[in-house]
C-alpha cells in the first residue's frame, strides 16, 4: 500500500490566514455596498447631525459609500430592532446614546432586544450633558428664576423631552421634587419636535442633549440655564451643573458610541473601530463635534463594553429607587 502523505501548517497560520481573508472579502464586499448606520431619532436632531459628520469622513476611511438610515420611533427602540434583525456582514451599523442601549431595557417589559445578547458594541466616541433649557418666550433666565415663574403659576409646568422614560423624563421628576413644584414631561418622538414646539413657544421648556440645544442657545432663541455632570461643559462655561444647585446624583455623562450586530466577525468589528478612531481624531471632526456639546472621549471595544455595563448598573439603581415600573 502507498504511504499518503498530508501537507502540514502550523494552526497559528491557518488562523492568520482564515482571519486575513475574512477582512479582504469584508473590504471587497464593503467597497460595492453602502454601509448603514441605523440612528433612531428623526433628521435635524442633534443625534441625526453627529451620524452625518461622522458617515461623510468614514466613507473614506471605509472605502466605501456610507448612509444614514434614519428609523425614528419610539425613543430608539425601532432602530434597535431593526439592528438585531440585520446580518452581520459588516454592513449595518447603530449609532446610538444611552438611552437606546442602558435606559430602554430598563424600562421596558419587551424592548425586543437586549443588548447585551444582542449586539456588540464597536466603540464609543464622546460623552455628552443633558440640560435644562427654557424656551424664548418664558422669561426665566436661571434655574431659581424658572421655580419662581413656576410658582407664580400655579405651582404647575410641563417640559418637554425627547423621548418617554429616558433621563430627561427622570430628570424632570428629579427637579420638581426638589423644588416642590408639579413638574409633568411631554415625551416627543425625537428631539427636532421637541425644539419646534420650544420655538413655537408651545411649552415653556425642555430636557435634552447640549447637542440637542446648542445652535438655538447660540442664537438666542433657548436658553439652556443647566446641565447634569460634575463640573461645566467647556461649550457652555457660565451655565452651573445641577450639581452646584444643590441636586446630587446626576454627575455620570451619558455616552455616545457605535454597535453591530451580534455575530459580526471581529475582523469587520476592529475595521470599523479603527475608521472611527481615525476620523474621530481629525482635527475639523473633534472642532465640530465640540461645538455640537459633544465631549469627544474616543474609547476602542473594551473600554467602551466595560462603560456601557457600568453605566446601565448605576441608572438601574437611580430607576428602581424612583419607584418606576416598566411597562
Amino acid at each position: 500500500m502507498a504511504h499518503l502523505s498530508f501537507p502540514f501548517r502550523p494552526l497559528r497560520r491557518v488562523l492568520l490566514a482564515g482571519l486575513f481573508t475574512a477582512a479582504a472579502g469584508l473590504a471587497h464586499a464593503q467597497a460595492n455596498s453602502p454601509i448603514r448606520i441605523l440612528v433612531g431619532f428623526p433628521p435635524g436632531g442633534g443625534t441625526d447631525a453627529i451620524a452625518r459628520t461622522l458617515a461623510d469622513k468614514l466613507k473614506d476611511q471605509l472605502g466605501a459609500p456610507v448612509v444614514v438610515d434614519n428609523r425614528a420611533g419610539a425613543g430608539g427602540q425601532i432602530a434597535a430592532q431593526a439592528l438585531k434583525a440585520a446580518a452581520p456582514d459588516g454592513h449595518t451599523f447603530f449609532l446610538s446614546h444611552d438611552h437606546s442601549i442602558s435606559i430602554l431595557p430598563l424600562v421596558t417589559k419587551n424592548p425586543g432586544f437586549d443588548p447585551a445578547v444582542d449586539f456588540v458594541p464597536v466603540a464609543g466616541f464622546a460623552t455628552f450633558a443633558n440640560a435644562l433649557a427654557m424656551s424664548g418666550g418664558t422669561p426665566a433666565r436661571s434655574v431659581p428664576e424658572y421655580v419662581r415663574f413656576v410658582q407664580q403659576n400655579g405651582g404647575k409646568d410641563t417640559i418637554g423631552v425627547p423621548a418617554p422614560a429616558s433621563i430627561p423624563e427622570f430628570l424632570v421628576g428629579m427637579v420638581g421634587r426638589k423644588y416642590n413644584l408639579d413638574l409633568q414631561a411631554a415625551p416627543y418622538r425625537g428631539s427636532a419636535p421637541m425644539m419646534a414646539d420650544m420655538l413655537g413657544n408651545q411649552i415653556k421648556a425642555g430636557v435634552g442633549s447640549i447637542p440637542d440645544f446648542i445652535e438655538n442657545h447660540k442664537a438666542g432663541k433657548v436658553r439652556i440655564v443647566a446641565v447634569i455632570g460634575d463640573r461645566r461643559q467647556a461649550v457652555l462655561p457660565d451655565v452651573p451643573t445641577f450639581a452646584e444647585l444643590g441636586l446630587a446624583g446626576l454627575e455620570d455623562l451619558p455616552y455616545y458610541g457605535i454597535f453591530a450586530p451580534a455575530g459580526t466577525p471581529p475582523a469587520v468589528v476592529e475595521r470599523f473601530n479603527q475608521a472611527l478612531a481615525r476620523v474621530v481624531a481629525m482635527p475639523e471632526v473633534r472642532d465640530h463635534l465640540t461645538a455640537m456639546g459633544l465631549t469627544v472621549a474616543y474609547q476602542p471595544q473594551a473600554a467602551f463594553a466595560n462603560r456601557v455595563r457600568t453605566y446601565t448598573q448605576s441608572w438601574d439603581r437611580i430607576i428602581k429607587a424612583s419607584g418606576f415600573q416598566p411597562k
